[in-house]
């Protein structure tokens, strides 16, 4: 297959340096992503400015933009076929529960959602994560049947995998998305020039992480493997908002 490769960690990232040799084995690989670390950039596109892009001796393109700007054009513009798919990652650290929301890995992902074959997220847990091969790996055994893998249109697959060997993963679990408490209260500063800054917090801690959660999972020593459907239309709420409009006229 033509495999797109991209990221939110940067174009330099180990992670997304072992996913493209291990995916280079069995497939046709080209790799764009940002130019330096846009962790948490979630789906934002640059429309401020034109984009750059520059090819580097291992044949990657960095873009300085964000992982959206990445895929959309790597399906779109820079190179002159399309993809049959869309991989992100190898992530340095996890993108659970609420995570999705702000993550760019994710993001960069859902920008191939327009592709036949459903894109994937991929993530390592750990705050220094060590096991890219073993993560590489189980995405290429993954991929490996995905053209017989039938979801509904648009649809994510996001995949957080324990910092472990290969030989040490106990399997594959699907799951939910699991939920964080809110996050910590922002850190304030002042800066040389006695201006008032704050730095964002780190994730909250995961509230909602029980049997069947994408945290459960990888706590576990599961990988987790969780289908995100972009359409976020909530159509459990319909008819209690119908409801609610007659009753205000």
């Amino acid at each position: 297959m033509k495999v797109l490769l991209s990221n939110d960690d940067g174009v330099y990232a180990p992670g997304l340096e072992m996913l493209a040799q291990v995916m280079a084995e069995e497939h046709q690989v080209s790799v764009v992503a940002p130019d330096r670390n846009r962790s948490g950039a979630s789906n934002s596109l640059t429309l401020d400015r034109p984009l750059e892009a520059h090819q580097h001796h291992n044949g990657f393109y960095g873009i300085n933009g964000t992982p959206t700007d990445c895929v959309h054009l790597g399906i779109s513009g820079i190179f002159n076929d399309q993809p049959d798919l869309v991989i992100s990652g190898i992530n340095a650290g996890a993108n659970l529960g609420d995570d999705v929301i702000y993550s760019g890995t994710v993001a960069a992902a859902m920008e191939g959602r327009y592709l036949s074959l459903p894109p994937i997220a991929v993530s390592l847990a750990g705050s220094n994560p060590q096991n890219y091969r073993a993560a590489a790996e189980v995405v290429r055994q993954l991929v490996k049947d995905v053209r017989k893998l039938v979801l509904a249109p648009r649809t994510v697959l996001n995949i957080n995998v324990p910092d472990l060997p290969l030989d040490e993963i106990k399997g594959i679990h699907v799951t939910r998305l699991g939920h964080r408490v809110l996050a910590d209260t922002p850190v304030e500063s002042i800066d040389p020039r006695g201006a008032k800054r704050y730095w964002i917090a780190g994730a909250g801690a995961a509230q909602d992480c029980g049997p069947g959660t994408d945290f459960h999972a990888v706590k576990e020593g599961y990988v987790s493997l969780t289908p995100l459907n972009v359409d976020m239309t909530q159509y459990s709420g319909m008819d209690n908002l119908s409801n609610w409009l007659e009753e205000l006229a």
